[in-house]
């Protein structure tokens, strides 16, 4: 039985009792008074256990979600390393990158200037040689010309 519902059935009694002229005590039946108290005794230790259970169920629930937080945080922390370990790979292969891009352009101006030098140097003995045979023509034709006169 529930214990409010005992004190109130204690109170209904004390209620009903007869008060004595002139004092501030009252008659109270005796034999229901005792049965509501030993009602009291019966029901007191059940609602001490059911508070007790609702006291472990209540520290359960609070472990369970200490330990769901604990896993939850931890799961973060992992994710937040991975996270941060992609993103260093990620910051290395583009500096990588971008340091062979680099290469390959510094390469590749080295190479034209190397095509550049070696074109002027092939067109100047082209030169050399054509203005050799133009001045070997010249003279030919100086020769034949005096021949002539």
């Amino acid at each position: 039985m529930d214990i409010l519902h005992l004190i109130d059935r204690l109170e209904e009694l004390f209620n009903e009792s007869r008060a004595l002229p002139f004092t501030h005590n009252v008659v109270v039946d005796e034999d229901r008074m005792l049965d509501i108290i030993d009602q009291m005794r019966i029901a007191i230790p059940e609602e001490v256990k059911k508070a007790q259970q609702l006291l472990n169920q209540s520290e359960r629930i609070l472990a369970q979600a200490e330990e769901k937080a604990t896993r939850t945080t931890l799961l973060a922390e992992e994710k937040a390393g991975e996270l941060t370990a992609k993103d260093m790979v990620t910051q290395e292969a583009t500096r990588r990158s971008e340091q062979i891009l680099n290469q390959a352009r510094a390469d590749a101006e080295a190479t034209r200037d190397d095509a550049d030098a070696y074109v002027v140097e092939t067109l100047s003995r082209v030169e050399d040689e054509l203005s050799r045979l133009l001045n070997q023509v010249h003279n030919g034709i100086r020769a034949l010309q005096d021949q002539k006169k």
